[in-house]
């Protein structure tokens, strides 16, 4: 199988970077939008992921891997639907890159950070994801 490639956004004071690292995995779980749903479910086993830390950082801090595909999130409630993914970090980029970076790269125009900015998982194209790991020094 192919690898996928997605961002996933998280608000630094509710789980960051360094707790991410100090954790070595994470289920991602909470996530309350159906197309972000819909996202979860699509990933798979292996595939790559950019950490967005939004709010006050705005920034790609690091690169995580899916540890375990879309099962039920343990957060929901009796007869919601709602998935989590198992995540575990990989690499801290030794540059942050920021939005206004990004926003900088005419080939990073169409990225769902900057047409869907509220959504917390989206997904990237392979040149997109090569383009900001580059941009951090991976």
């Amino acid at each position: 199988m192919t690898i996928q490639y997605w961002l996933v956004k998280q608000e630094p004071e509710a789980y960051a970077w360094s707790d991410f690292l100090r954790d070595g995995r994470a289920v991602w779980d909470g996530v309350r939008n159906y197309q972000a749903r819909n996202f979860l479910r699509a990933m798979r086993r292996g595939d790559r992921v950019l950490f967005y830390a939004s709010v006050t950082t705005k920034a790609v801090l690091g690169i995580a891997e899916v540890t375990r595909a879309a099962f039920a999130d343990p957060t929901a409630g009796a007869g919601e639907d709602w998935v989590a993914v198992g995540l575990r970090p990989v690499l801290t980029l030794p540059r942050p890159v920021t939005l206004a970076q990004i926003k900088a790269v005419p080939a990073l125009a169409q990225l769902g950070l900057l047409r869907q900015s509220r959504l917390s998982v989206m997904p990237l194209q392979p040149a997109e994801f090569a383009a900001i790991s580059v941009l951090g020094g991976a």
